[in-house]
């Protein structure tokens, strides 16, 4: 099947033959017939088959009859990270290039008076994520109520960032009477049942069971032996050294490497460098401006290896992506196959290599669990492999807490503080010493003695004689 079987104008199918697609992919295959016949869509695919081009083309037709007015955009689609957003701005840029439609991109870290008057000027298609569209709208610089299309798009990854609030109540803002469209990559119950409250009779559309990853990846797995293994978290080094051998060896045209944590990918970014490597780091708390700039030297082949954060496991599309690497092994199944689809795509093929330790094995397993196959191991030539073991992380996180509960055991206990006339005897009014500042200990006083301020004293200002009134 070719696009020009799905029902596409000619404008839009000259744009996607410009872009070098002949085929489209099963996804798009399914979707875009379901999409411009109007109907909502539910569907689950992974990461790497088309999907933006899945309800963007079908858009840009559907889009093509009408205008939109100032600060009313006719369709809105959500996405969990700029990034994403980004990729999905090209993607109408790319296809539309023949239609005159017009579009806004808000996110986070961009100037908001130019997002402003982007909106002021009608936008056709709302590209956003969840937090800045709903700051416009409570800015009241923004109407919803005239969106006939709605995309929600990694609703998963929504659901990890923390979104659905935000998701749900923008859906709230948006008219019944409207066209949307429901893309996961996973389905757990949570995703169900957002997409049971906001779908009606949809399409379920399902081209591969959710969070396989792509046939087109070749991938491998590497467990490095730690020479200091007894320590938790040990084999940083040893990790370092085999990434490099394998960098290499193989033919890498350019590389995604991932970290879990941003600390470590400035650490391996440095690393990289000294070595002689061309690399970039990318993580979330780059400011955008930086972020994007890195992602266009990346993409422009300026930089040939990019370490990175999971803020790249979604949101980068590069056709000709050869190699990812994962420095460490995710503690999220799912995240493995984000990570891994950044190469492969479209039908390309790829290759993906996993580097862990020991510690890493219930990670791992759970990973083969949700793939259904095992990580083909591999080795290299001077690096000491070992096996996996489920039970280390366990028991270094026992060893630790065993290790903290016996350093609080070993502090000595601290010397009881010198008594001083500023913290310590006190003198009353009547000259008793009463206790040191702090102590919980009652000041005894004889059984005659009168509790001042309580019971029988009175204040004299309340004994005195009211002063008699002046005759007129």
């Amino acid at each position: 099947m070719s696009f020009s079987d799905l029902g596409l104008s000619d404008p839009v199918l000259r744009a996607v033959a410009e872009s070098g697609y002949t085929e489209p992919t099963p996804i798009q295959e399914q979707a875009i017939p379901v999409v411009l016949m109007g109907r909502d869509i539910l569907g689950s695919a992974q990461t790497g088959t088309g999907k933006t081009a899945s309800f963007t083309l079908p858009m840009i037709d559907i889009l093509a009859a009408g205008r939109a007015k100032a600060r009313m955009p006719r369709s809105l689609i959500l996405e969990p990270t700029r990034e994403l957003a980004a990729q999905v701005a090209e993607s109408f840029d790319r296809y539309g290039k023949y239609h005159k439609l017009t579009k806004a991109l808000l996110i986070g870290g961009e100037s908001l008076t130019e997002q402003v008057k982007e909106i002021d000027r009608g936008p056709d298609v709302l590209i956003a994520t969840p937090g800045r569209l709903l700051d416009l709208f409570e800015r009241g610089r923004l109407l919803l109520t005239d969106v006939k299309i709605l995309v929600i798009d990694e609703a998963d990854r929504m659901l990890d960032m923390g979104f659905i609030p935000d998701v749900e109540r923008i859906v709230s803002l948006l008219s019944r009477m409207r066209q949307t469209l429901f893309f996961s990559a996973t389905m757990p119950p949570e995703i169900r049942r957002l997409a049971d409250a906001f779908l009606i009779n949809p399409k379920e559309l399902a081209v591969d069971p959710p969070a396989t990853p792509a046939e087109t990846v070749a991938q491998g797995l590497l467990v490095v032996n730690p020479s200091d293994g007894r320590r938790p978290g040990g084999g940083q080094r040893e990790k370092r050294a085999a990434l490099r051998q394998l960098l290499h060896q193989e033919e890498v045209k350019n590389a995604l490497i991932f970290c879990n944590r941003k600390r470590d990918v400035g650490i391996l970014h440095r690393s990289l460098q000294r070595h002689g490597f061309d690399a970039g780091l990318l993580h979330g708390d780059m400011p955008q401006p930086a972020r994007m700039d890195m992602l266009d030297k990346f993409k422009d082949g300026q930089v040939t290896l990019l370490v990175c954060s999971d803020v790249a496991a979604r949101g980068l599309d590069i056709p000709q992506m050869s190699h990812v690497f994962n420095f460490d092994v995710p503690s999220h199944a799912e995240d493995y196959v984000h990570r891994i689809g950044r190469t492969g795509r479209a039908g390309r093929e790829g290759r993906a290599f996993t580097i862990a330790t020991p510690e890493d094995g219930k990670y791992l397993s759970a990973i083969t669990r949700l793939i259904g196959k095992d990580i083909p191991r591999i080795t290299l030539d001077g690096v000491e492999t070992g096996d996996l073991d489920e039970a280390a992380e366990r028991r270094g996180r026992r060893r630790r807490g065993r290790g903290d509960r016996q350093h609080e055991a070993a502090k000595p206990e601290k010397p009881a503080r010198a008594k001083s006339r500023r913290d310590g005897d006190r003198r009353g009014g009547d000259g008793k010493t009463a206790e040191p500042r702090g102590s919980r200990t009652k000041v005894k006083r004889g059984a005659d003695e009168p509790v001042v301020g309580m019971g029988d004293h009175v204040p004299a200002f309340l004994l005195r004689e009211p002063p008699t009134p002046k005759k007129p």
